[in-house]
C-alpha cells in the first residue's frame, strides 16, 4: 500500500521555474489481478502534499495532515462528496478496465486504470489551467482539451472513446465548470487552512560531493521546501549548460525536497576552479545561495594515497579496502518522471 502511493507520488506535477502556482490533484488508480494491493486507491494531493486517501479496503476517506482534518470538520459536505466518490470508484473502474481490456485487445489477467485530474491556479495572475487525463498500463489513453471541450486520443484504440465522449456536450461542460471554477475554489480553501504548512519556505543544506578524484562534482541541496527551486553551476558568472547534469527533485521522508546539478571537470585545470560556483535559487526568496567550487570543502569517501599507513602490510590491506570504498563510491539515486503529466487548457 505504502509502496503505491509512493508511485502515485512521483507522477507528480511539475512547476516552471519560479511562476508561484498552487495546485489541487486527485490521482486514482484502479487495478486488476495485482495481488496484496487494495483494487483501487484515491489520494488527494495539494501542492503535491498529500493531505487525503481512500481505497477499496478503507473505503472511507482519511485526512493526512491536521489543517486538512480541520478544513473537513468545518465543511462535512466536503467529507460526504468524498465518501461517495470513493465508494462510486470500485464499480466505475471495474467497468473502465473491461471496456478498455476488450477496446485495446489486451491479453492477460493484470491491468491498471489511472486517472488524473485536478487544477493549477496562479495566485499572482490568477492563471488557471484544469486537466484530466486518463491511462491504461502506464500509457496515455484520452486527454481533456479545455480549451475545445473535446478529447485528445494519444493511441488509435481510443479514437472510438474520443468520439463518444466528444458528443457528450453536458458531461464535458461539467468538466469545464469543475476545473476553472469548483475546483481553483477548494484550492483557495486548503491554502487558507494549511498556509502556515503550504507556503512556508525552508532553505537547503547544500553540499559539493564527489566519488573519486576523477568524478564530476555533484552540488547537492536538501530539506528545502517548497519545490519550486532551481540549480545551476556558472563560470565567471555566466550559466554554463555543457558538462553540466541536472537532476530531479526529489521528496525526502520529511516532506521537504532535494535535487542536484552535476559539473563533469575532467577538462578544467585546477587553477580555474574558483571560477566555478553552484547557484540554488527558490521561490520566494529574494538571494540565491552561492557555494563556491572549493576543493577543501568536497566531501568524498575516498583517501588520499599519502594518508595510508606507514606499514607496508597495514598499508597494504587498508590501501585495497580504501580502492573498494572508492570503486563503491557515495551513489546518490535520482529518478525520471515516466508517468503521465497534465495538459494545459492551451495543449493540442
Amino acid at each position: 500500500m505504502k509502496r503505491l502511493i509512493l508511485l502515485l507520488l512521483f507522477c507528480h506535477l511539475a512547476f516552471a521555474g519560479k511562476i508561484v502556482k498552487h495546485s489541487l490533484t486527485f490521482f486514482l488508480t484502479a487495478s486488476s489481478g495485482v495481488k496484496n494491493i487494495p483494487d483501487y486507491v484515491v489520494v488527494v494531493l495539494v501542492d503535491e502534499v498529500l493531505v487525503g486517501q481512500c481505497d477499496s479496503v478503507r473505503k472511507i476517506p482519511e485526512t493526512r495532515q491536521d489543517w486538512a482534518q480541520k478544513m473537513i470538520d468545518d465543511y462535512p459536505q466536503h467529507l460526504q462528496m468524498y465518501i461517495q466518490n470513493c465508494l462510486s470508484s470500485q464499480h466505475e473502474n471495474k467497468a473502465h478496465i473491461n471496456m478498455l481490456k476488450k477496446q485495446l485487445n489486451k491479453t492477460g489477467d493484470v491491468h491498471i486504470f489511472q486517472r488524473m485530474t485536478g487544477c493549477e491556479w496562479d495566485n499572482e495572475t490568477g492563471e488557471i489551467n484544469g486537466f484530466v487525463q486518463f491511462s491504461y498500463d502506464g500509457e496515455d489513453f484520452l486527454v481533456f482539451d479545455l480549451k475545445t471541450l473535446t478529447w485528445i486520443a494519444p493511441k488509435p484504440q481510443a479514437v472510438i472513446t474520443k468520439h463518444q465522449w466528444d458528443r457528450d456536450r453536458p458531461e464535458n461542460e461539467w468538466w469545464k465548470y469543475f476545473l476553472t471554477h469548483r475546483c481553483p475554489e477548494l484550492v483557495k480553501i486548503y491554502l487558507d487552512y494549511g498556509k502556515s504548512f503550504l507556503m512556508r519556505t525552508e532553505l537547503p543544506l547544500v553540499s559539493l560531493l564527489q566519488k573519486t578524484p576523477s568524478s564530476p562534482v555533484s552540488c547537492f541541496a536538501t530539506g528545502f521546501y517548497p519545490d519550486r527551486a532551481e540549480m545551476l553551476w556558472r563560470k565567471d558568472g555566466e550559466e554554463l549548460h555543457e558538462n553540466v547534469e541536472l537532476g530531479e527533485i526529489l521528496p525526502n521522508h520529511d516532506g521537504s525536497f532535494q535535487m542536484s546539478v552535476d559539473l563533469n571537470l575532467s577538462s578544467v585545470t585546477p587553477e580555474e576552479w574558483r571560477r566555478y560556483e553552484c547557484v540554488f535559487q527558490i521561490s520566494g526568496v529574494k538571494d540565491d545561495i552561492i557555494t563556491k567550487l572549493d576543493k577543501d570543502v568536497i566531501k568524498t569517501n575516498c583517501v588520499s594515497p599519502s594518508e595510508f599507513p606507514a606499514s607496508p602490510v597495514i598499508g597494504g590491506v587498508v590501501g585495497l579496502l580504501l580502492l573498494a570504498v572508492c570503486i563503491t563510491g557515495v551513489f546518490i539515486w535520482r529518478t525520471r518522471n515516466n508517468g503521465f503529466r497534465p495538459a494545459n487548457s492551451s495543449d493540442s
